[in-house]
């Protein structure tokens, strides 16, 4: 069993390591394990997510993508623009993966704000 400090920190950490590791490894197969343990902490970042989430269930808005890609959309421009500043990092490409990056941490701090792990109050 984990301590709590720990436990709270592991999807940041896998995410970190894998983001990290995109930009800095050289092999091939050490970039694909990279994106995998980017994806894994993403998955489990997702997991958490749901199980705190405070906002009543028949309140949400359907969207138009299926859920599952849905909660991945941050992890993906935030992935997408390592990769693209990895592989083309010319003056433009740095620009664009430098807005994917906000964007995506633009959508991560927004959907914190729901997701506190308090019970919601009623009023009556």
């Amino acid at each position: 069993m984990l301590i709590k400090p720990i436990y709270e920190l592991l999807p940041y950490t896998y995410i970190v390591i894998g983001g990290v590791s995109v930009l800095l490894l050289q092999q091939q197969y050490a970039i694909a394990a990279a994106i995998l343990v980017y994806i894994l902490g993403a998955r489990i970042y997702n997991l958490r997510s749901e199980n705190r989430r405070t906002d009543i269930k028949r309140k949400r808005r359907e969207g138009f993508l299926p859920d599952w890609l849905y909660g991945y959309m941050p992890f993906l421009y935030i992935l997408s623009a390592a990769l693209l500043y990895r592989f083309y990092p010319k003056d433009s490409s740095a620009l664009f993966a430098i807005c994917l990056m906000t964007f995506g941490t633009y959508l991560l701090l927004r959907r914190s704000t729901y997701r506190r792990h308090k019970i919601p109050v009623v009023r009556v």
